[in-house]
């Protein structure tokens, strides 16, 4: 069995991180983030496009409420060379990585160190506010497909970190791991990210994948030393108002 491909991923990213609500305009699917961030509000493209067509979007997203923000995927390049000319910046670059779920369950975490638990948790919903992972973000969780699940680590007798993870056609993706500053670089994020891949395996599923910024050095050198795989990039273009 291959890895995904990264448009395999972008699916698996609109179904375990879903938009409150999407709409055509034109070539761009438009997202309504309620606050969620960057991923559920950002504007993506699926064809041929006329400067016309950006201006829509543009108008659309306002009309949400929101700002002009796209997310640029690989074979993107016109429509990240229209954006610049429009005055576009780049912001959060994000690498995606996969893995054969089986690759990662080699060592079963601590008992303590991912528990399983869903709906979230009190604690869970402190350690994430205390990462900047707000009830908006929780929110989008509430509306990711199912299977899905969270976790939540106790380590050296202390609360230590969460995630939530949620599959699509075999397909599980981590998001918002947060570890505690005073837990970090103990193997925290380690334990998640295989028990993660156990619940996989545990659902039916058979690949693990996980999103990151790249400026997250900690976070992007975790998922290289599990041995997954970077199957492919996006970014977004946003335009200051």
């Amino acid at each position: 069995m291959s890895l995904p491909s990264a448009t395999e991923l972008y699916d698996v990213i609109d179904a375990t991180w879903p938009a409150a609500a999407v709409s055509e305009c034109g070539p761009f699917r438009i997202r309504e983030g309620k606050g969620g961030g960057k991923r559920v509000s950002a504007a993506t493209c699926s064809g041929p496009f006329e400067e016309a067509d950006i201006a829509a979007a543009e108008a659309a997203m306002r009309a949400l409420g929101q700002g002009a923000l796209f997310q640029v995927r690989a074979g993107d390049e016109a429509l990240d060379a229209a954006l610049a000319a429009r005055g576009y910046e780049v912001i959060d670059p994000v690498t995606m990585y996969a893995a054969k779920a089986e690759d990662i369950a080699t060592e079963l975490p601590p008992r303590t160190a991912a528990i399983q638990a869903w709906e979230p948790l009190q604690i869970m919903r402190e350690i994430w506010a205390a990462g900047g992972i707000d009830e908006a973000r929780i929110d989008v969780m509430f509306r990711a497909c199912k299977p899905k699940t969270g976790f939540v680590s106790r380590w050296r007798d202390k609360p230590a970190g969460a995630s939530f993870c949620a599959m699509h056609k075999g397909i599980s993706m981590v998001h918002a791991v947060e570890i505690l500053p005073f837990q970090r670089r103990q193997g925290v994020g380690r334990w998640l990210m295989r028990r993660a891949a156990y619940w996989t395996l545990d659902n039916g599923g058979h690949t693990l994948s996980v999103i990151c910024t790249n400026e997250n050095a900690a976070a992007n050198g975790l998922y290289a030393s599990l041995g997954m795989t970077v199957v492919g990039q996006y970014h977004y273009r946003i335009l200051s108002d």
